[in-house]
């Protein structure tokens, strides 16, 4: 673990500081794309936040190369939508290092050539207008910048398995820095990646930032750094976030990382999860009631769970990344809803919902997905692949009468899924199992993502039986047969219509005929 200079805020105190997280990730990385050894050091400032303008500039050398192509990434992993980073961008120049003049042309939208001549070394500058507010998006304003390195930082063509230093100049009255990179040894404001791919996994919040007290599991700390988090019990909030993370150890066996921070970037939209950190839009507010605080804990315990699910249990399409056509997969309904399913059963487990709660939660994915006009015209397989399109929630192309969210329909199938397993196994297997087996095995052993068939053959594996039938939920319209699924858990379904509102209305109901291997099904899933 790394010596830190600190800014702490708890309920009582306040210190100040620098945060650095370090950075751990398992990856097989392929053969750099060329010869060489590429010197690439990034500065990125904001000397006059008011304007929304961070300020980069790129020292670089690139041996035996009379051009060089620098492409802007046009979107980042974690969130499946192209975000048109370069439009933001302006100013964009090249110099050598002795200020001589170097020649450089757009090729297209989104990438530029250099012809650095005689200059071995050159630099390369621009500007960045930050002016959203969205996990995705860079945002800088007089309080804070949140930096999202996708979008700040352009990359050489065919040299993005190279090492990267970055220096971060933040705003004169700011103390603090928060990233998943690692420091470089002696210098606060310096950090290095391996690659891009690790660079552009760790955003940058800099501020007059604020920590809680951290806690540990298995030997290893987890930190909670925020910007502008307002007044809440920071010490209740880090002992429900230690039991969801216990949970998750007692699901999957292991945490693999070594460190790990919750970084809260403000007001916004939004969370995106990294490898040893989660990007998550909060204030603070609402904490003080049940309902709010049950609300955050579901949302940072879905960004959290993506540290195993799609972070390191992935689809094959899932890397290498093309930052600039994307990356199509028919699995982001697993990526993305079996994580709602699982953030639902790590808040149960660890105890800080009750069962009413978790069907509650069920219920409403039921009610969305049935009263979606896009069930009778999308698939599961369809919605994760046109996301890019769709958007994530089914409204943007086609209109939200064309296509569902696989956040609705994603965890009704993984319920489905893991229930099946449960009955054909006697109890003795569950979804649980899968998520283990793909993890060990593709991740670990493999180092690599699973294909659809490999996903599908992975469930059977842990079902030992053919499970094509519930598989028809993922790649058809078809109708649900809820209630066949649920009275595996002693469960079932009553419907009603509002014909006002023209709406069907779905409520999971406890039988009360359960037998003993329903009951135990149910208190094995929930975690009684």
């Amino acid at each position: 673990m790394k010596t830190l200079y600190r800014t702490i805020k708890s309920n009582n105190y306040r210190l100040r500081w620098i945060f650095m997280v370090p950075l751990l990730f398992f990856s097989c990385q392929g053969e750099k794309e060329k010869t060489g050894q590429a010197y690439l050091e990034y500065e990125v400032s904001m000397e006059s936040p008011a304007g929304g303008l961070l300020n980069v500039i790129l020292e670089c050398s690139i041996p035996g190369s009379d051009t060089v192509i620098f492409r802007m990434p046009e979107w980042m992993p974690g969130y499946y939508q192209i975000m048109d980073y370069s439009d933001k961008l302006s100013n964009i120049k090249a110099a050598g290092s002795n200020g001589s003049s170097v020649e450089i042309v757009q090729k297209d939208d989104h990438s530029w050539m250099v012809i650095p001549g005689d200059n071995k070394t050159f630099k390369l500058s621009y500007n960045v207008l930050s002016d959203r507010r969205f996990v995705a998006c860079n945002y800088l304003d007089t309080a804070h910048a949140y930096i999202i390195p996708a979008a700040t930082f352009m990359y050489p063509d065919g040299y993005i398995h190279s090492p990267v230093s970055i220096r971060v100049k933040p705003f004169s009255e700011w103390d603090g820095i928060a990233t998943g990179l690692d420091r470089v040894e002696g210098k606060d404001n310096e950090f290095n990646a391996p690659d891009f791919d690790i660079l552009y996994d760790c955003p940058i919040l800099a501020g007059d930032l604020d920590e809680l007290e951290p806690f540990t599991v298995n030997g290893i700390t987890h930190r909670f750094i925020t910007w502008n988090a307002g007044e809440f019990d920071g010490a209740a909030l880090m002992s429900d976030l230690k039991k969801i993370v216990e949970a998750s150890v007692i699901l999957m066996g292991e945490l693999p990382y070594r460190d790990y921070t919750f970084i809260g970037i403000g007001p916004g939209q939004g969370g995106i999860e990294h490898l040893n950190n989660t990007t998550i839009s909060f204030t603070g507010r609402g904490l003080d009631k049940p309902e709010g605080m049950k609300r955050i804990l579901l949302f940072i315990a879905h960004e959290y769970f993506h540290n195993y699910n799609v972070k390191r249990i992935r689809p094959y399409e899932l890397g290498p990344f093309d930052y600039e056509g994307g990356n199509r997969t028919n699995l982001l309904w697993f990526s993305e809803g079996a994580t709602v399913y699982y953030e639902y059963l790590l808040v149960r487990r660890a105890g800080l919902m009750s069962d009413e709660d978790l069907l509650a939660s069920i219920e409403g994915n039921i009610n969305a997905y049935e009263n979606d006009p896009g069930s009778r015209y999308q698939s599961l397989t369809q919605a994760s692949y046109n996301t890019w399109s769709d958007g994530p929630f089914g409204n943007s192309a086609g209109g939200p009468d064309r296509a569902i969210s696989y956040y609705d329909k994603g965890p009704i199938v993984s319920m489905i899924l893991d229930f099946t397993i449960r009955n054909a196994t006697g109890n003795s297997k569950s979804l649980d199992d899968v998520m283990r087996l793909l993890y060990n095995s593709y991740y670990k052993e493999l180092c690599r993502g699973f294909t659809d068939a490999e996903f599908q053959r992975a469930c059977e594996t842990v079902a030992g039986i053919s499970l094509a039938p519930e598989f028809e939920y993922v790649n058809t319209t078809g109708e649900i047969d809820y209630a066949k699924y649920l009275s595996y858990a002693g469960l079932g379904i009553s419907e009603s219509t509002d014909r006002q509102k023209g709406r069907k209305h779905f409520t999971i109901v406890r039988s009360e005929t359960a037998s003993p291997e329903q009951s135990a099904i149910f208190r094995s899933w929930t975690g009684n």
